[in-house]
């Protein structure tokens, strides 16, 4: 980013950006990007901000954190995918190692930048138990901020796609509905009905109350921001809940056409279409502001509290060897704690080679 780039972006008012590197940690010029970065907000001023998207294992590159952090950094995206370690091999994610989680996220956290995970429902062992099971792991047991879900999805063009289609799988004909947030082929534990149901499920499970007031809490004690937490949660919960959208397609106001509709449609008659519109926007709106008092109550309850900044739960507490084998994510089943005692040999392993 040049300064005259900079500069014509920031007199249009835009100051935040996202970085689309789907994974800037492997990207080997990302020292002497966030370098520049750095200069752009310590030496010329320039009031800058970013997303980014990295993997599980990115606190493992030295100062990749801390200048990540200077060079305006305030969200990273990680793709958590699952906590189950099979499930992880069956997506090719070999390097999400579930021993590294906390680290990686507690290093996050340390520099007050807020993380968002992506996890996907539909691994072949999945069923609405162990999802509901893993998710109340999940809110214990890592610091993580906002927790994205994703219905396993065969894309058109992908192997997944063909596999299935060679094998005679059922796959949805309606293309439309390939867009990560729809079932769109079977799965051996799940019907249909129960897959949908529980991906509905697990975000109102994952944005309880009591855990969008936790998510609060550690924000406050962790050097994150109070109120842009807040914002996010209603942001998050909002689309879902009210819109019944991804938060990844949610606004503030939702504009519909009566003419865009599909070919194989009518169009409405407009004394249909309008009122029933603006009784939409009225009823979302009425929800929308009974979800920024509630956010708002527990936000004032919660800066009343003279120990706020001294919150520490489970999650947040730092990492011992001894947890490995007390934490639920770390035992809850026979591909968690297979997953341990490999990290425990290459830990082995490597410490032979530095002595």
């Amino acid at each position: 980013m040049s300064r005259r780039s900079s500069g014509a972006t920031l007199a249009q008012g835009i100051n935040h950006f996202f970085i689309t590197d789907d994974n800037f940690a492997r990207n080997d010029e990302w020292e002497s990007i966030f370098d520049r970065l750095i200069a752009l907000r310590e030496a010329e001023k320039l009031k800058i901000k970013f997303v980014i998207q990295v993997d599980t294992l990115c606190h493992r590159i030295p100062g990749f954190i801390a200048k990540a952090r200077r060079a305006g950094v305030t969200k990273a995206f990680i793709g958590l995918e699952s906590i189950n370690p099979d499930s992880l091999l069956g997506a090719k994610k070999r390097q999400n190692k579930i021993t590294e989680y906390r680290k990686m996220l507690l290093a996050w956290k340390q520099v007050g930048v807020t993380t968002y995970g992506g996890y996907i429902l539909g691994f072949p062992a999945d069923t609405p138990e162990t999802i509901r099971r893993d998710i109340a792991i999940i809110q214990r047991e890592l610091p993580l901020d906002l927790l994205e879900f994703f219905c396993l999805t065969p894309l058109p063009g992908s192997e997944d796609h063909k596999k299935l289609a060679l094998a005679g799988a059922y796959l949805d004909p309606d293309l439309n509905k390939y867009d990560v947030e729809h079932v769109t082929t079977t799965h051996p534990r799940m019907s249909t009905a129960e897959w949908e149901g529980i991906y509905a499920q697990a975000w109102q499970a994952y944005y309880s109350p009591e855990h969008m007031e936790r998510i609060l809490r550690r924000a406050a004690a962790t050097r994150g921001s109070f109120g842009s937490m807040s914002f996010q949660l209603l942001w998050f919960y909002g689309s879902i809940t009210i819109e019944h959208v991804h938060p990844l397609q949610g606004g503030y106001f939702r504009r519909k056409s009566r003419r865009d509709r599909r070919p194989s449609l009518p169009r409405e008659s407009p004394l249909v279409f309008y009122p029933r519109y603006a009784a939409e926007i009225v009823t979302k709106h009425v929800r929308l502001a009974a979800l920024f008092l509630r956010l708002r109550r527990i936000g004032r309850r919660l800066k009343r509290d003279p120990a706020l900044r001294d919150y520490r739960d489970q999650a947040l507490t730092p990492v011992i060897d001894a947890e490995l084998d007390e934490l639920e994510l770390f035992t809850v089943s026979a591909g968690a704690k297979s997953a341990v005692a490999k990290a425990r040999k290459e830990d082995q392993a490597r410490a032979r080679l530095a002595g």
